[in-house]
């Protein structure tokens, strides 16, 4: 028994050896998949974008905002002059996080009384906006010890023996920071790309690996029919997958929907193309259904984890921040959020349905090229 299990086990490696393609399924995939996790799965957060409206205008309002500003997690990528324009910055995605540092805030601090500081958090990604509210409060907390420690000068005698600020968050569109209201958006999107993909690539291959796909071409129908065939069910069944998802969303799990359902269906129906795209170009790259769940693995995973479905984009080395946006999944979760929570209407969203349409059309027109030039 033993020489016969020896026997089988050399015959396997043997094979193995001799499969190049079968070596780098099991070697390179796994080493990019770890580079990419190790790199871009991290719950720290960087560079988180904040809108400035400094109504103060004072030396100790610049100091606060140099305080945050040299810590190297917040960018500051717009000064307001009004409420309007922070509500358009959160809006857009531009900003994540708003202080406001109200008028007579140097003078609150010079008289030893609670001078107030206004911090507004986009809450829609509740992990980011939890965490880059702790770090607002250890900021506010040293920039206390230092104005103490410094014993800043003042017109009416010497310095308040005592500072305080007061911090009033206020997290706009998930104002309890409830973790599902931000995860449920984002497996809307997710779940869809996973269903979506595996079926347009599996059923494809399917019919070449049984033999039937050539039947198929030798009669009457046309590749381009066939490709239609082939795609709309798969089209209908991911709508049908989004309405069952967001359903459940929000009745069973009382996400808010506040959007527009017209701009939610343009940004479905954009990302679905890209995904049959997508997974028609995966079953032009495969013979067997075991390539196919190779490579599904191998690029769904990645896709995942670049997506800013749960690790900030912003926090990313750079070069992996370039790739995302070839990702259609970032543009999909921006409108879903969006339209579940925030409630934005499409020509704030027109970016994101540009790019998910230019997408959609790069890998339908690819994929239907590989395939068409595959059968011929």
């Amino acid at each position: 028994m033993f020489e016969r299990v020896g026997s089988m086990l050399v015959k396997e490696f043997l094979e193995l050896k001799r499969d190049p393609w079968a070596m780098f399924r099991l070697v390179v995939p796994l080493l990019i998949q770890v580079l990419i996790y190790g790199y871009a799965a991290t719950f720290t957060v960087n560079h988180v974008s904040v809108v400035l409206l400094d109504l103060d205008r004072s030396e100790a309002s610049r100091d606060l905002v140099s305080h945050f500003l040299a810590t190297g997690r917040f960018e500051l990528v717009d000064e307001a002059t009004t409420q309007r324009e922070i509500a358009h910055d959160l809006d857009t995605g531009r900003a994540m996080l708003a202080l406001v540092i109200h008028a007579g805030f140097a003078r609150h601090l010079q008289d030893g009384q609670t001078a107030p500081l206004q911090v507004i958090v986009d809450g829609s990604n509740s992990n980011t906006a939890l965490i880059a509210l702790g770090y607002v409060e250890q900021i506010v907390a040293k920039f206390e010890d230092d104005w103490i420690a410094r014993g800043w000068p003042v017109t009416a005698g010497a310095a308040p023996p005592t500072v305080t600020l007061a911090l009033q968050d206020r997290p706009w569109f998930n104002s309890a920071i409830d973790d599902r209201w931000f995860f449920i958006p984002g497996v809307v999107g997710t779940l869809t790309l996973i269903q979506i993909v595996s079926l347009t690539a599996f059923a494809v291959v399917r019919e070449r690996e049984i033999g039937t796909l050539e039947q198929i071409m030798v009669s009457p129908i046309r590749p381009y029919e066939f490709i239609l065939g082939k795609t709309v069910p798969f089209f209908l069944i991911g709508l049908g997958d989004v309405a069952v998802v967001t359903a459940v969303g929000v009745w069973w799990f009382h996400v808010p929907f506040v959007g527009n359902w017209l701009v939610m269906l343009a940004g479905v129906s954009l990302f679905l193309l890209a995904t049959l795209g997508f997974g028609l170009l995966i079953s032009t790259f495969s013979r067997t259904q075991q390539q196919a769940f190779a490579l599904n693995f191998f690029l769904v995973n990645p896709i995942f984890i670049l997506s800013g479905f749960a690790f900030p984009i912003s926090s990313m080395p750079a070069a992996l921040q370039w790739l995302t946006y070839l990702n259609p999944l970032r543009y999909f979760l921006v409108v879903l959020r969006a339209e579940f929570l925030k409630g934005v209407e499409a020509r704030v969203l027109w970016p994101q349905l540009a790019a998910l349409a230019m997408l959609g059309a790069t890998l339908l027109g690819l994929s239907v090229f590989r395939f068409r030039k595959s059968l011929d």
